[in-house]
């Protein structure tokens, strides 16, 4: 079994083009206005352009109205749309798309307050575990993973791994949960004196990112 990589928060050519030759599986255009890595709707069409034909393209969404993402969605040649914000279980429906919800988890949470949430959502096509934070994700940051190491057999492959991945996290992620999927945004961003370049990628870091993966997924597999 391989371990399904998207890369979100792209905002540059020659990063969706990196993003092919490593390998990727999707990328992720950010439609949140308050974001860093927020693109316009033209901004991803060109974007999109340079996306190969094999990849998923995502549209990640923050409280927007049904309207507004099924039409941005038709603009730009959207695959599948990532809700990041409070949307209810009926505002996830009827969006034109595979949806992703993102499901929030910080230090306070616990398993009972998870399984609800989980349950609440369960007629999404998939569902995103990511690290609570006032963006709405893409912090860096990770969250307790053994919340979810009891419940991930019962997502049945549909669930997404985010928060804090990097090429040196993500061996043990794999390891400790065999998450189907993996969502990265600054883990594979450009470093300046220590500080990630939001918006910005870096392609050694993609490249190793799927180098740290595929050993993962060796191990794994026992090969």
């Amino acid at each position: 079994m391989r371990t399904r990589i998207k890369f979100c928060g792209l905002t540059r050519e020659a990063d969706v083009e990196a993003a092919a030759e490593v390998g990727a599986d999707a990328v992720g255009f950010v439609f949140f206005e308050k974001s860093p890595r927020a693109v316009s709707a033209s901004r991803a069409k060109a974007l999109a352009r340079h996306v190969a034909p094999w990849m998923s393209i995502v549209g990640l969404f923050v409280n927007a109205s049904a309207s507004q993402i099924r039409a941005l969605a038709d603009e730009v040649g959207l695959s599948h749309v990532q809700l990041h914000g409070d949307e209810t279980p009926e505002q996830c429906m009827h969006l034109g798309r595979p949806v992703i919800k993102a499901i929030r988890i910080d230090a306070q949470t616990q398993e009972p307050a998870l399984v609800k949430s989980i349950q609440a959502y369960a007629d999404c096509d998939a569902l995103l575990f990511d690290a609570d934070s006032e963006g709405f994700g893409g912090s860096g940051h990770s969250f307790d993973w053994s919340l979810i190491a009891p419940l991930a057999s019962s997502l049945r492959g549909r669930w997404v791994l985010s928060g804090g991945l990097h090429e040196q996290s993500v061996s043990q992620a794999i390891a400790l949960l065999a998450p189907p999927a993996l969502d990265v945004s600054s883990g594979i961003e450009l470093l300046q004196q220590g500080q990630t370049v939001k918006g910005v990628k870096d392609a050694q870091r993609m490249q190793a990112f799927m180098r740290a993966v595929a050993q993962a997924d060796q191990e794994r597999n026992g090969a």
